[in-house]
């Protein structure tokens, strides 16, 4: 064998450890899909229902652990008025009106004659479409000032419900609808978060799942700075989440690390933190990993929504604890739009459906086959790869 072809045979085998499925593709059944992404639902709405008492009442403070929340199956239903959920109905619907495909100047229009509460960056981005700037201009530091705020990280997480183990679609939809109140770290945090869940539904490796999301945003971003530390701490202390959350309040609350915000407590590097704190700290439960993620402060009712929402989709709804969903209402809709549980979860299917298909994947009988996207080539893909990496100094192929 020859040299080329030995380096050839060592790629293709680290692409197969990395996780590639049937060649370019991974398999994912409907029956599985739509469990992880009823789940993801719950998680979200179990996570911003436990913390929204506590929500901005402690900053650079950890909250004292009998000022927590108790819960009780009947709060679930407090996710029907919540921010983090209905803007991101205001998403599903413009894809379903416009298509898969929708621009972010129609997107922001939509986003502009919305009815419901807006705060911070949201509210910047409504106010600047409806003076006449359009999206994504409306995110543009130039108009906005607070690109940095929490917004795009708290509602992304319908890009990844709606592309599973589809990262390229996630920062896709990031430009249609993250653009419109982000813009840099901002935004990056909405992809982010949006690949957790994108992975989530092929794994429950929770530092693997925060890797492999890491891989679709900027290395030399703030953000992605601050989940390399996420990832250090943890593997330094995995034991000692209070230790880690000062480490984050000690670094990334630092001045000098604060954004474009409304105010200190809502910078998303932070935050993102704290929803990191509660999921890789957690250790795979529910009750702890919402815990940790209220309890570290900030925009505590946000971080838990997120934490959760991950943490459920691996989990999946049928090993949900039933305390978690069992009062769940399936008639109440989410202030200000049309959309109750059951029409949530059929909308999301009817997405993600044809989003594989836009992505190069298909659907087969009752599984999905999801192109895979990610940063690696597939061993399919490795075998149309003519030459080696060239060595250092030397050109890739030899010359003619």
């Amino acid at each position: 064998m020859k040299k080329a072809d030995v380096t050839i045979v060592i790629l293709v085998a680290a692409v197969l450890s990395a996780g590639a499925d049937e060649g370019p593709f991974r398999r994912l059944s409907l029956a599985d899909y739509r469990d992880k992404m009823e789940g993801a639902w719950i998680g979200q709405s179990v996570g911003v229902a436990y913390g929204a008492p506590t929500e901005f009442k402690y900053r650079g403070e950890l909250a004292p652990e009998e000022k927590l929340p108790v819960w009780s199956p009947g709060l679930i239903n407090g996710t029907f008025w919540q921010d983090d959920l209905y803007v991101e109905m205001t998403f599903l619907e413009t894809l379903e009106k416009y298509g898969i495909d929708v621009d972010v100047r129609q997107a922001g229009i939509e986003f502009a004659n919305s009815r419901y509460r807006l705060w911070c960056a949201n509210n910047n981005a409504r106010n600047n479409i409806r003076k006449g700037i359009a999206a994504p201009w409306s995110s543009d530091p130039k108009y906005h000032p607070s690109t940095d705020d929490i917004d795009y990280q708290i509602e992304a997480d319908f890009s990844g419900i709606i592309s599973p183990g589809m990262p390229a679609r996630v920062r896709k939809l990031a430009d249609q609808f993250g653009r419109i109140m982000n813009y840099g770290d901002g935004l990056y945090a909405g992809i982010f978060v949006g690949a957790l869940y994108a992975e989530a539904f092929f794994s429950s490796n929770r530092v693997a799942i925060v890797q492999t999301a890491l891989e679709s945003i900027p290395a030399e971003s703030k953000y992605a700075e601050m989940v390399r530390d996420m990832l250090r701490w943890y593997a330094e202390m995995p034991r000692d989440w209070k230790a880690a959350w000062r480490k984050v309040v000690d670094k990334w609350q630092a001045k000098e690390n604060l954004g474009r915000i409304t105010f200190p407590g809502i910078d998303v590097k932070t935050n993102g933190a704290m929803v990191l704190l509660g999921y890789l700290w957690g250790e795979g439960d529910p009750d702890r990993t919402m815990q940790i993620s209220t309890a570290g402060g900030y925009d505590s009712d946000c971080n838990p929504s997120s934490a959760c929402g991950v943490l459920f989709t691996s989990l999946g709804a049928s090993a949900v604890p039933s305390r978690f969903k069992s009062e769940l209402s399936r008639t109440n809709t989410w202030e200000y739009t049309s959309y109750d549980f059951p029409k949530l979860l059929a909308t999301c299917e009817q997405l993600t459906r044809k989003l594989v298909i836009a992505e190069g994947g298909r659907i087969e009988g009752n599984d999905l086959l999801i192109r895979n996207d990610g940063p690696h080539l597939s061993a399919e893909e490795m075998k149309r790869i003519r030459y080696a990496p060239a060595k250092e100094g030397e050109q890739s192929e030899a010359k003619k």
